[in-house]
């Protein structure tokens, strides 16, 4: 690792002035609310670890160094929550738009009191750097799988936003290159880290709930897109390096829309037709729920409203269709909970778990708790927390490979059987489809390679 010992240069900054205050890691509202939980499940002292102040802290200079690659909303909301930790700072940020990496080093230079930051348009310039320990990819989806493989290959240990791959290959690629050269890696799935939800996947686990017998995940009803916008002229490459924003993906005219956001709803640029978006979260807390992180269901039917997968140990996944990303959803969830609810049902009780309260229903008693107010960065905070103990542990984080490869696999399984409009069985040890040449042909698309 390399720690940062130097002193703070000479350049008419003020180095020593405070940044502006991070999120706390857990306020004692929360910690005694898991204690609550664990208590009303029977566990005691249900605290989850992370993220409650128990690790020794670094020196001031002891920092992990990294570096980001896209600069965007979802960058912004993680790297207010990362350069809250007093062990990180942040050296670079790479984006092919010269507004996005102004605006990233804007931010970072915030954040961090000092002007340090330096901007790249070609995230390959910044992956030569020795001094950087980790990057943030936070691009498209088209660029999860390429630009986390180029970081670890450069030496790099990796948090990658989801989904982190625009196809099965994308993903098995990814987790074998991780495995191969030892880097850390970290889904960007925060929900593992944040208490509620692991209260609920304890439930389940530990057999208060039963037998398990259904899980229930929401994700964005499924849409192909590619609705495509007419061309427009193609800026400069360092207002807009068009060539790298596509990267692997298929050619096609600029427009401004695209590189604004409208890349999302368009099968070429995002993964699993819209519903891993959510997925990505939900169906890896039921995996995580049914002790299948290294496995996934077998089977795969599309209906209407949602699609039903089953288990090989004969539990069934039932992944339920939202009308709108954050409203409107169907009978199976109490909006109660809040955004993205999770369901598990077992013989004995169940347990609906959103990103605003928990519900455990046991021996036909009700007992909700819920956070009267969520705190914005907590759930980011806590993850990172997480992965940054790992970068400097090497020990494996709470969504490793492992985890985000086979969560990944039951979402676009379950994406091919809706596109496909039929049942599909799946072989997990093999990674194909049984007897169905045509879905097997959905696990990897075709890849541009001019970027390079």
């Amino acid at each position: 690792m390399k720690i940062d010992h130097a002193k703070a240069p000479d350049d008419g900054h003020d180095h020593a002035a405070t940044p502006e205050p991070g999120p706390e890691r857990a306020t004692r509202r929360q910690v005694l609310s898991g204690l609550a939980l664990g208590a009303a499940a029977g566990i005691p002292g249900l605290v989850p670890a992370p993220g409650l102040g128990r690790e020794p802290v670094p020196a001031p200079r002891e920092k992990i160094a990294i570096g980001v690659i896209g600069f965007g909303p979802r960058c912004t909301y993680v790297m207010n929550a990362m350069l809250g930790l007093p062990d990180v700072r942040c050296v670079a940020v790479a984006d092919v738009q010269k507004s996005r990496r102004e605006s990233g080093k804007a931010l970072v230079d915030k954040l961090s009191g000092n002007t340090d930051c330096v901007t790249y348009r070609d995230m390959r310039d910044l992956l030569k750097r020795k001094d950087i320990d980790a990057v943030v990819v936070a691009t498209g989806d088209r660029w999860h799988t390429p630009a986390s493989i180029l970081a670890a290959e450069a030496g790099k240990d990796v948090y990658c936003e989801k989904p982190c791959g625009l196809t099965i290959k994308n993903v098995r690629d990814l987790a074998a290159v991780m495995k191969k050269t030892g880097r850390i890696f970290q889904a960007g799935t925060q929900r593992r880290s944040v208490p509620q939800f692991q209260t609920a996947v304890e439930l389940a686990r530990g057999g208060k709930l039963g037998k398990l017998d259904t899980l229930y995940a929401s994700v964005y009803a499924p849409e192909l897109g590619n609705n495509w916008l007419p061309g427009e002229p193609t800026p400069e490459p360092d207002a807009c390096d068009w060539n790298l924003w596509l990267g692997p993906a298929p050619w096609r005219p600029y427009n401004p829309a695209y590189v604004a956001g409208r890349w999302r709803n368009q099968f070429d640029f995002e993964s699993g037709a819209r519903l891993i978006d959510w997925g990505a979260h939900t169906v890896d807390l039921c995996q995580w729920a049914n002790d299948a992180d290294k496995t996934t269901p077998v089977e795969f039917v599309s209906g209407k409203t949602n699609i039903t997968c089953r288990y090989a140990n004969g539990v069934k996944l039932v992944l339920e269709f939202l009308k709108t990303p954050f409203g409107d959803r169907g009978p199976t969830f109490n909006s109660k909970v809040g955004v993205c609810p999770v369901r598990f049902v077992g013989s004995e009780g169940s347990v609906e778990v959103g990103d605003e309260g928990i519900e455990v229903k046991l021996g036909g008693a009700a007992a909700r708790f819920e956070q009267t107010k969520r705190e914005r960065f907590y759930d980011a905070t806590v993850h990172a927390r997480n992965f940054f103990d790992c970068v400097r542990s090497r020990k494996a984080t709470i969504t490793n490979p492992d985890v985000m490869l086979h969560s990944h696999l039951t979402n676009f399984a379950a994406s091919f059987s809706w596109i496909l409009g039929r049942k599909l069985t799946f072989d997990p040890a093999k990674n194909e489809f049984v007897g169905d040449a045509e879905a097997n042909s959905l696990r990897s698309r075709p890849e541009r390679n001019c970027w390079a």
